[in-house]
């Protein structure tokens, strides 16, 4: 969230208010000006198509009643003025329906007056990062064959998501939540909607090409304490049955890679860890600079958890293939991805079934090997 609502220190995001209530739009531009967004205003659907064109803006809050123009035909003519616009619905009591219709035809969510604070600037940094994963998502025509076809996939999913998502907060909002059957049912819906938007987020992962600009220096000590603080709210839970220990070179030297490539890319390490002991166990990660190549570092990951068959060793890097119940196969074809593709390193893993696992990563610390792997 911080990325968008925070300011922007290469520019500030656009955002249009089309919305006939005065005192609505007064509030709302001095929430959003206070988070360093540049504020348009239309009190009616013409001056809002208007906008749409001259300001140009990424993101309209767009009022279901307009006096002039409904809702629904603005929706239309913005989208058409500029596609890749995100538009979030303003309801009153009862327009819900006609919402999640809108969401169908292109919005990305909708909001029921009165709106809090902190649930307007969620769902405002929410569809601006779906907006800007569409934008990304349509740069991949160097991919082949399936890979090209995940963007298309990501669009194709992604919107009846948002579309069952919307209906569902309606149906909790209304329900006896009391029956157990139909609070479960919920709950299903909620966990399966979850593990779609994953899996394509993690698809889009995947084939998302380097981005040259975001290679700075980096400290990977500093990295995997951002992760462990990440996963420990991933899996609080189970937390209390995991050691965690580190061994960390606290001399270590920075290297220059893409601080959030890298961050996932562990993420993803100690997250197949934690959910290969399910029953408990402990976790080492160890940071050094490699006394054969001191032109790298290296990092490793080792669990007591159930290790791998010899025979999957061999296939752990593959994408799609996994032997999680419910894995994508994708995590780990991310890291080669990161590691070997983008930033010129090494991954590999050394396990044995019922003995754990531990997954090695060497990366390169000179810019000059950096500077190499995003022009390649």
């Amino acid at each position: 969230m911080a990325s968008y609502l925070t300011g922007m220190e290469a520019k500030r995001r656009k955002i249009l208010v089309a919305d006939d209530n005065q005192e609505f739009v007064d509030l709302v531009r001095k929430i959003l000006e206070g988070k360093d967004f540049q504020v348009s205003i239309a009190l009616d659907g013409r001056t809002a198509i208007e906008k749409a064109i001259s300001d140009v803006p990424e993101l309209v809050l767009l009022d279901l009643k307009l006096p002039d123009i409904p809702g629904e035909e603005v929706l239309e003519r913005v989208k058409e003025i500029n596609k890749d616009v995100a538009v979030i619905v303003i309801t009153g009591y009862g327009g819900e329906q006609v919402a999640v219709d809108m969401m169908r035809r292109g919005a990305i969510d909708f909001l029921s007056k009165p709106i809090e604070n902190e649930v307007l600037l969620s769902s405002i940094n929410n569809a601006l990062e779906i907006r800007d994963a569409n934008i990304e998502d349509r740069r991949f025509d160097r991919y082949p064959s399936l890979e090209r076809f995940f963007p298309f996939l990501a669009h194709e999913i992604r919107n009846p998501l948002h579309a069952i998502s919307g209906a569902l907060a309606i149906i909790q909002r209304r329900s006896d939540l009391k029956d157990e059957l139909l609070g479960q049912s919920i709950k299903i819906i909620n966990e399966e909607v979850k593990h779609l938007n994953e899996f394509v987020q993690e698809c889009l992962n995947f084939v998302r090409p380097p981005n040259i600009v975001r290679f700075v220096e980096v400290d990977i000590n500093e990295v995997i304490s951002v992760v462990m603080n990440i996963i420990s709210h991933m899996f609080e839970s189970e937390s209390n049955k995991i050691k965690i220990l580190t061994d960390i070179d606290p001399h270590l030297p920075k290297i220059y890679a893409n601080y959030e490539e890298i961050k996932q890319a562990f993420l993803n390490i100690v997250k197949n860890a934690f959910e290969a002991m399910p029953e408990g166990g402990q976790l080492t990660i160890k940071t050094y600079r490699k006394s054969d190549s001191p032109q790298y570092i290296g990092v490793t990951f080792t669990d007591t958890g159930m290790g791998l068959k010899k025979e999957n060793l061999n296939n752990l890097f593959n994408p799609f293939f996994t032997t999680k119940l419910r894995g994508s196969g994708l995590g780990l074809a991310i890291c080669r991805r990161i590691i070997s593709e983008r930033h010129h390193g090494k991954i590999y893993i050394e396990s044995e079934e019922n003995r754990g696992a531990t997954v090695n990563v060497e990366l390169p610390i000179g810019r000059r090997l950096a500077d190499r792997c995003v022009k390649d």
